[in-house]
C-alpha cells in the first residue's frame, strides 16, 4: 500500500488504488464493495471532506476523517497564452514549486503533468534540467493535478466538453521514470473507472532514458512510451544528455522494442527530438536517426527547440526542420512536427521551471543516485 501521507498521523488518500483502499477497508473490518463507493465520490464528485459521502456508514466516514485527508497541493498562480494554453503554478505539499500545463485543441484536451519538482538528469537544452533535483512529487500530488485541471476547466467553460481533459502525459517536470513508487499509482488512477477513466491509449510517460525502469513500466501499466532522444548518436548525445553515459543509445533502443513487443498489439513507441539550430538539425542526422530507428515500431516527433533564459541553443528555420522531416518520411517514418504552444507564459515543452529560486534548494537534493534504478 502506498504512503502518501502529509504527516505521521494522517494520509493523504488521493492517491490510493483501489487495491489500496480494499485493503485498508479489509483490514479495518469493512466491506470491500466501498472501495469502488469511495473511489466515485473523491475522483468524480471531487469532495474535499469524507462527511460528503452520502451513501457511506457515519463510523467508517468518522474514521477515515480520523485517519487521512484529501488535501491537495496549492495553485500559486494560474498563466493563460493567447493560444489557449494555459499553466498552473503549484506549491507541493513539501513547499516547493512546480508546473502543470493544459493545452487544448479542437479534437482533445492534453494535460501536462509533472512527476518531479526539478530535475536531475541535467539535458544542456531543458530548463526544467537547470534546476536540478528538488523533490519526488507524492502520488497524492500527482494525482491532484488531474483534479485541480478538470475542476478548473469545468468552471471556466462549463457547456464546452471540448475543454475538458481527455490524454495526459507525463512530460512535465521531473523524470517519471525516476519516481515510479508514486508515478504507478497515480498511473492506475488515471486510468481507472473509479478514478478518471482515462483509456491506455491517451496516457503516455515520456523517459528520457531510465532503461532499467522501462521494463518495470512495461510490467506494471500499459501506456504508451514516449523517449526523449534528441541525437542520433552517442557523442552528440553523451554531450546533450549526460544520462547517455551511463544507458547509452543502443540500450535504449533495446528496452524500447522489448517495451513495444511485450503487449499483445505491438506498442509504437514515440520517439522526442529536440531540433536545435546547428547541433543536431543536419540532413546527416537525419539519415542516422533514420538508421538507428530502423526496426522499431514508433512514431517520431519532431520539436523545434523552444528558448528560455540562459540557454545558447536557437531554433532551427521553419526551412531547415522541413528538410529534416522530409528526409525521415523519405524513409518511411510517421513524423509529426510539434507546434509550439504556450510560449509567451514559458509552457512550452522544455521550458518548464516552476519559477523557483534556485537559492532555495538545499544542496543535498542537487544529485541523486542513479545505481539503485
Amino acid at each position: 500500500m502506498i504512503d502518501a501521507s502529509l504527516s505521521p498521523e494522517k494520509t493523504n488518500f488521493l492517491g490510493y488504488t483501489e487495491r489500496d483502499w480494499i485493503q485498508l477497508l479489509d483490514g479495518k473490518g469493512y466491506k470491500k464493495f466501498h472501495a469502488g463507493q469511495i473511489m466515485k465520490w473523491i475522483h468524480h464528485r471531487f469532495i474535499s471532506d469524507f462527511s460528503e459521502m452520502s451513501d457511506i456508514g457515519k463510523n467508517l466516514r468518522d474514521h477515515l476523517s480520523m485517519t487521512g485527508n484529501l488535501k491537495e497541493p496549492r495553485v500559486k498562480e494560474e498563466f493563460v497564452s493567447t493560444d489557449g494554453t494555459r499553466k498552473w503554478l503549484i506549491e507541493s505539499f513539501s513547499g516547493k514549486l512546480f508546473e502543470l500545463v493544459y493545452i487544448p485543441e479542437k479534437s482533445r484536451g492534453t494535460l501536462c503533468v509533472s512527476s518531479q519538482v526539478g530535475c536531475a538528469l541535467k539535458c544542456d537544452f531543458c530548463s526544467t534540467g537547470k534546476l536540478g533535483f528538488i523533490n519526488n512529487l507524492t502520488a497524492a500530488e500527482i494525482v491532484a493535478q488531474i483534479r485541480i485541471a478538470i475542476r478548473r476547466l469545468a468552471e471556466i467553460f462549463p457547456e464546452n466538453k471540448k475543454r475538458s481533459v481527455s490524454n495526459i502525459v507525463f512530460m512535465g517536470m521531473g523524470e517519471p521514470l525516476l519516481n515510479l513508487p508514486n508515478v504507478l499509482p497515480a498511473l492506475d488512477v488515471i486510468r481507472s473507472d473509479l478514478g478518471y477513466g482515462i483509456s491506455k491509449r491517451r496516457v503516455t510517460v515520456s523517459t528520457s532514458g531510465i532503461v532499467p525502469a522501462i521494463s518495470v513500466l512495461a510490467d506494471k501499466a500499459d501506456v504508451s512510451l514516449a523517449i526523449s532522444l534528441h541525437a542520433p548518436n552517442d557523442r552528440l548525445r553523451d554531450r546533450l544528455m549526460p544520462l547517455n553515459k551511463k544507458y547509452p543509445i543502443s540500450l535504449l533502443l533495446d528496452a524500447c522494442r522489448a517495451y513495444s513487443e511485450k503487449f499483445s498489439h505491438k506498442k509504437e513507441i514515440f520517439v522526442e527530438y529536440t531540433l536545435l539550430e546547428g547541433v543536431n538539425d543536419g540532413y546527416e542526422h537525419a539519415k542516422e536517426l533514420a538508421s538507428i530507428l530502423k526496426g522499431l515500431s514508433c512514431k517520431i516527433n519532431l520539436i523545434p527547440f523552444n528558448p528560455f533564459v540562459g540557454s545558447s541553443f536557437k531554433q532551427p528555420s521553419v526551412g531547415r526542420v522541413r528538410e529534416f522531416r522530409s528526409a525521415l518520411v523519405a524513409n518511411g517514418y510517421s513524423v509529426t512536427v510539434r507546434t509550439t504552444r504556450g510560449n509567451d507564459i514559458a509552457a512550452a515543452c522544455g521550458q518548464l521551471a516552476g519559477l523557483i529560486d534556485q537559492t532555495n534548494r538545499h544542496s543535498k537534493y542537487r544529485e541523486i543516485k542513479l545505481t539503485n534504478i
